[in-house]
């Protein structure tokens, strides 16, 4: 399925369902996709999360239906998807500025009517990648579950604490004083970063990772193994993490859209970082994201 396809998809599933508690699983599963990549996919290409695009509709009918029945309150929040009056008027308050009974009574509403997504060519410039098959292989890092909708905020401030907690001692050239920080030289932590989507209800692992080279994996790290497959590798130039986010949002509006030649395979991304030259300040410091695509 055409990447803009799956999410026009995605849209007229969530509209013709806004009165059924349905989850990011639940959409996914109607475009044969991971949540992780959908989720990813539909805010870049549309500025908003599953979880708030429902929401965000949800809340804009019930607002009509205010204005246009004598439905009570509490029968509109249930028929939205609030389990309780006091948690719909709260939500409803904050996105429209108002309460339900003041909208009722003739109060402005916040307008949210639903997506058209179209695409246009930009640019000029072809993304330098490259397919490249990979054999099987595993990584080991510092873990974290993230929400889709706040990932972006969110990694760069947890790459901070793991350098502040583990690996700046090491990074500093001195000896390893403790089997993390020997894990983190041993296994070279801290080149990769893993987007792992096996959760599900829009969460998402997370690791501060680098190639596992065996031996002792310290208690609360993770192991995780890629399977042999094709990659997708962009790289990029420019200071992080500004550099690769920009060139993430590039993949999944300009090179995913209608690929006539592969599509995303599996549940997983990486991100690599070059940890011998430059830092990641620099404006031209080097990086890349690797996704995992199949030939259609």
């Amino acid at each position: 399925m055409e990447w803009v396809t799956a999410i026009r998809t995605a849209i007229d599933y969530m509209e013709n369902h806004l009165s059924e508690n349905i989850s990011a699983q639940d959409v996914a599963d109607q475009v044969y996709l991971t949540p992780f990549f959908l989720q990813r996919g539909f805010s870049l290409m549309t500025g908003y999360g599953i979880a708030e695009y429902l929401r965000n509709r949800r809340l804009y009918q019930a607002a009509l239906d205010l204005q246009n029945t004598d439905d009570r309150v509490i029968d509109i929040a249930q028929r939205y998807c609030y389990e309780t009056p006091e948690s719909f008027s709260k939500a409803f308050s904050r996105f429209h500025k108002a309460t339900p009974s003041q909208v009722r009574g003739g109060a402005a509403v916040n307008v949210f009517l639903p997506l058209r997504i179209s695409i246009a060519i930009q640019g000029g410039k072809l993304m330098d990648h490259v397919i490249t098959p990979m054999f099987p292989f595993k990584v080991i890092g510092f873990q974290k579950v993230f929400e889709n909708e706040t990932a972006y905020a969110e990694i760069p401030e947890y790459w901070d604490e793991i350098c502040e907690k583990y690996a700046n001692h090491v990074y500093a050239g001195n000896p390893p004083a403790n089997p993390y920080e020997q894990a983190i030289v041993d296994n070279c932590i801290g080149e990769y970063g893993i987007c792992i989507d096996d959760i599900g209800e829009g969460k998402f692992r997370y690791l501060v990772a680098g190639r596992y080279t065996g031996g002792e994996v310290p208690e609360g790290m993770t192991v995780y193994e890629f399977p042999r497959t094709e990659w997708a590798v962009f790289d990029c130039r420019g200071p992080i993490p500004e550099a690769l986010q920009s060139l993430n949002t590039r993949i999944f509006r300009e090179w995913l859209p209608g690929n006539p030649e592969y599509e995303l395979f599996g549940n997983a991304s990486v991100e690599w970082y070059d940890c011998i030259n430059g830092e990641k300040t620099d404006p031209d410091y080097h990086s890349a994201i690797w996704i995992p695509v199949k030939k259609r």
